[in-house]
Formats: C-alpha cells, sequence, structure tokens
C-alpha cells in the first residue's frame, strides 16, 4: 500500500506545493533526448509532473503510480489527456516496447524487500524493448541524509490556493539501517484537520545496486551525479541486456 503522503486525498492535492521546484526533471528530459527515447515509462509517476514534461516533448508516455489519489491530481494536469495513466506498479504494465523507463524522486527507495526490488526490476525489464534503457536515482548511503532530516524539523506552513494554508512538519521516527523511517504531519488550518504520513526507506550502496540490476537482466552504461545535487545520489543509467 502506497503511503498516505501519496494515497490520502488531502495530501495528494498539497503535496507539489511542499515539493518545491523540480528542478531535478531537466536532467531526466536530456537524458531522455541523450537516449533518442520516444516511449517512456514513468514507474511510481506520483502527481505527474515527469511524464507531463515528456509528453509535452513529443514522446508517448505511460505513467504507473500505485496511489489513485495521486494519479487522480496528474490526470488533472494532462491537459490533451495524451498520456495513459495507470493504476498499480511497474509489475502490472503490460509489454510496452518502451525506450525508456524512469524512476524519479528516489522512487526505488520505497522498496523495501528483496523480493519487492526484484519484481519490479522484472516488471520493467519486460515493459522495455531489446536493449531499452532504465534511468534512475537513488540517495547515497555514505551522506546520511536522515541526520540533515532529524535536524531540520521545522514547520512550513504554505497558503496553497483553493486550500487555504497548511503547515506541515516533518520528524525522523527511526533510524535501523538500512531503513529509515520517517512521519510527515500535516495541519489543514481551514478546518484543523491534522493527517499524518508515515514511510520508511532503504538505503542500498551503489555496489548492491549495481549486483541487482546485473541478476535481472540489466548492464549499467554509467553511475553519474544529480546535477542540481551534486554528491547526495547516484542517478544509475543502464540498458536491458536482451
Amino acid at each position: 500500500m502506497p503511503d498516505a503522503i501519496f494515497a490520502h486525498p488531502r495530501l495528494a492535492r498539497v503535496y507539489d506545493a511542499f515539493d518545491g521546484d523540480r528542478d531535478d526533471l531537466a536532467a531526466y528530459l536530456d537524458i531522455a533526448d541523450e537516449l533518442g527515447a520516444d516511449r517512456v515509462l514513468d514507474v511510481g509517476c506520483g502527481t505527474g509532473c515527469l511524464a507531463v514534461l515528456l509528453a509535452e516533448s513529443g514522446r508517448a508516455v505511460v505513467g504507473v503510480d500505485p496511489a489513485e489519489a495521486s494519479l487522480e491530481v496528474a490526470r488533472s494536469k494532462d491537459r490533451t489527456a495524451g498520456i495513459t495513466w495507470v493504476h498499480g506498479d511497474a509489475t502490472t504494465v503490460p509489454a510496452l516496447d518502451a525506450d525508456l523507463a524512469v524512476m524519479t524522486g528516489n522512487v526505488a527507495q520505497v522498496f523495501l524487500t528483496d523480493d519487492d526490488w526484484a519484481r519490479t526490476l522484472r516488471g520493467i525489464h519486460a515493459a522495455l524493448r531489446p536493449h531499452g534503457h532504465l534511468v534512475f536515482e537513488t540517495r547515497r548511503p555514505e551522506r546520511r541524509a536522515w541526520e540533515e532530516w532529524a535536524a531540520d524539523a521545522a514547520q512550513i506552513t504554505l497558503d496553497i490556493p483553493e486550500i487555504g494554508p497548511v503547515e506541515h512538519r516533518r520528524e525522523v521516527t527511526d533510524v535501523s539501517l538500512p531503513f529509515v523511517s520517517f512521519r510527515h504531519t500535516y495541519r489543514f488550518l481551514s478546518d484543523g484537520a491534522v493527517v499524518t504520513s508515515d514511510s520508511t526507506l532503504r538505503f542500498r550502496s551503489r555496489d548492491e545496486v549495481e549486483s541487482s540490476l546485473a541478476a535481472h537482466g540489466y548492464r549499467v552504461l554509467d553511475v553519474r551525479e544529480a546535477p542540481d545535487r551534486p554528491g547526495r545520489e547516484f542517478v544509475f543509467v543502464s540498458e536491458r541486456t536482451t
């Protein structure tokens, strides 16, 4: 089940406002150009920010996400109804003959067990054309991002159009590496409602990710920096080997 931050209707509607500018997405558009990708699968597409940009660049796009509330927000951005939205995960996507599959926003870290991660890699493999590409990011464990999160527990209040002022606070609730858990708390000041979302991420090492890709039919072509977050994340560029 997806976390409430993506699946709760009230939280999905405010997600983009608190997520801020998506400066990371330009790099994925550049990679799609670099790889000559015309048909793209966006795994864990969320509220559709990247899928919409890809479609606006003239590509055929399929966005898949297990959170229906996030997909509703994504559909509202798809003004030409040209994107195929799938409620599910990578294992429910049919063979698409896609040139490229992407996972942004550190989606790769939500797969906590080896089995879930393996099933996701197999599902994407089946959706790609032979020698199609998988590109995704994941935080570097050695940067210990959770320490920054714990130190930055300040409350943020945003006045969101059509919703009103909303308070947000994030707190780290457990660090049991490779797993880190945290809680988002939102207070909607228009009616006083409080909604919380508990999340856990898995921090995999570069070697661990590369080994898992090789075991499931991919070849790593490059491991890059995230241009907007140097030193914080790995960006894996891989190719389906068949």
